[in-house]
């Protein structure tokens, strides 16, 4: 009964703030309850979900992890932190490629000021870089909502964000997986990565942004920011955390139409 408690709370919490809005503090309400129960309480709970499939070259992998950990040092970041309830997130990263294949970089981890967020990215920005084949945003969404349960934090709020630069190619629907994540109260936030202009060389697609909103993302606050330039990475990320972390509400980004004949079905 005791281990039902964490999601009975979380997904009370997501349902309270879904009718309320982002900005009502549900954590006042919920977080006495998680700190009788054991847990150390956090605003939020963030998987960080990263692909690392053959389609992400060395240089996109490279952009894509400093901005994580310029991100985590940065002042806005900090800001949010400041300002998020009890001033507590965890967090945890972890790299993905085909269904089989999900190797965790960074274990969960505390950040609850500058010296806890600075030893984070330094973590992250020592780990070693590595590759893999195929893609599977469902396998990669399955292992990241099985983190929750081993986690020694518990939040109001948890999230999945997810990263990658091509659709879901290898394992189960992935409709059908983040219908299960999001009935357990956890929101899925895309991150799709869309630097290389789709070719007969690559396996880049178009519509991939378009793809992420219809597919991949869901429950309270979800959003999808695409990167599509370069210099664009490390603000993207940075953003990303900071709606994260403060759980607002995130006006929709600008998303191409593309035609019928290169939609990406789910």
């Amino acid at each position: 009964m005791r281990a039902l408690v964490p999601t009975v709370l979380a997904t009370l919490g997501a349902m309270l703030i879904t009718a309320f809005g982002p900005s009502w503090n549900a954590r006042s309400v919920l977080a006495p309850m998680l700190a009788q129960n054991g847990l150390i309480v956090v605003n939020t709970e963030v998987v960080l979900a990263v692909d690392v499939s053959a389609s992400m070259t060395p240089d996109e992998q490279a952009l894509q992890r400093e901005g994580y950990v310029q991100a985590l040092s940065s002042r806005e970041f900090m800001q949010a932190l400041k300002a998020s309830g009890n001033g507590r997130i965890s967090i945890t990263y972890f790299e993905w490629a085909n269904v089989s294949d999900q190797k965790i970089i960074l274990p969960w981890r505390l950040i609850d000021g500058p010296q806890t967020a600075g030893a984070v990215a330094a973590e992250l920005a020592r780990a070693p870089y590595r590759r893999s084949s195929r893609t599977s945003i469902s396998g990669g969404l399955m292992f990241a909502q099985s983190l929750f349960e081993s986690s020694p934090y518990r939040g109001i709020r948890r999230v999945i964000d997810v990263s990658g630069d091509g659709a879901n190619n290898d394992g189960p629907l992935v409709t059908l997986i983040r219908d299960e994540v999001l009935a357990k109260g956890i929101t899925i936030n895309g991150l799709p990565i869309m630097l290389n202009r789709p070719n007969l060389m690559n396996v880049n697609v178009e519509g991939l942004d378009l793809y992420y909103r219809d597919c991949v993302i869901g429950g309270p606050g979800a959003f999808v920011i695409p990167i599509k330039e370069r210099e664009k990475v490390s603000e993207a990320i940075r953003n990303k955390l900071v709606l994260e972390v403060a759980g607002r509400a995130v006006a929709p980004q600008p998303i191409a139409a593309v035609s019928n004949a290169t939609r990406i079905s789910c």
